[in-house]
C-alpha cells in the first residue's frame, strides 16, 4: 500500500503536472480564463515536446526508459530542458504578451541549471523543487493555499525517499532551489504587473 501511495504522489507531484496546475489555478482565481487556457495549452505543448524527446531517446536505444533515471539520461534530459525553457522564456518575453509566464520559464530554467551544476554532489530533486516553487506561486492566493501546497510538497518528498529515487540531501537541495525561485518570482513579477 505505501509503495502504491508513494508512486501516486510521485506521479501527481511531477513537475509537468504540479507547476501547470498552480499557474492555471492562479489565472482562474484572478478571473483570467484566457490566461488559464493559454497557460494550459503552453504547458501541454511543452510536455508533448519533452515526452517526444524522451521517447525519441528510448527508440534510439540511448535511454532505458522515458523517466531518464540513469545519470547520463538525466544529464541529456536536463540539457534539453534547459535549452527548451530558456528558448521558450526568450520567445515569450520577446512577444511581450505574457511576461509572468516568461519569468516562470526563466526561473524554471535556472532550477534545471542548478540541478546540472550540483549533479556531481547530489541528484537535486526536481520533483520537490517544482512542488515548492508552485507552493510559493500559490502564496499569491493566500497563506492557506501556500501551506496546503507545501504539505503536498512534503508528501512528494516522502514519496521520492520511499521509492528510493533520492537521498535526503537531494530533497534539501530541491527544496532550496524551489524556495529561491519561488521567493524571487513575485518581487520580480511586480516590476511587470500593472
Amino acid at each position: 500500500m505505501s509503495h502504491a501511495l508513494a508512486r501516486a504522489l510521485s506521479i501527481f507531484g511531477h513537475p509537468m503536472l504540479v507547476l501547470p496546475l498552480a499557474v492555471v489555478v492562479i489565472a482562474l482565481a484572478r478571473g483570467d480564463r484566457a490566461a488559464a487556457l493559454w497557460s494550459a495549452l503552453g504547458f501541454g505543448l511543452f510536455a508533448a515536446l519533452v515526452m517526444g524527446y524522451s521517447g525519441w531517446q528510448v527508440r534510439r536505444g540511448r535511454w532505458n526508459h522515458v523517466d531518464a533515471s540513469a545519470r547520463h539520461e538525466r544529464g541529456h534530459l536536463n540539457r534539453f530542458l534547459l535549452a527548451a525553457l530558456a528558448a521558450g522564456a526568450v520567445l515569450v518575453a520577446w512577444r511581450g504578451t505574457q511576461p509572468l509566464f516568461a519569468l516562470g520559464m526563466a526561473l524554471s530554467a535556472a532550477m534545471i541549471l542548478v540541478a546540472m551544476l550540483t549533479a556531481r554532489w547530489c541528484k537535486l530533486s526536481l520533483h520537490l523543487a517544482f512542488a515548492v516553487f508552485a507552493a510559493w506561486l500559490l502564496r499569491e492566493l493566500g497563506t492557506v493555499w501556500m501551506l496546503v501546497a507545501l504539505l503536498f510538497a512534503a508528501a512528494v518528498a516522502w514519496s521520492r525517499l520511499a521509492l528510493h529515487r533520492h537521498e535526503p540531501r537531494d530533497l534539501v537541495a530541491g527544496a532550496i532551489a524551489g524556495s529561491v525561485a519561488g521567493a524571487a518570482f513575485w518581487p520580480l513579477a511586480s516590476r511587470w504587473m500593472p
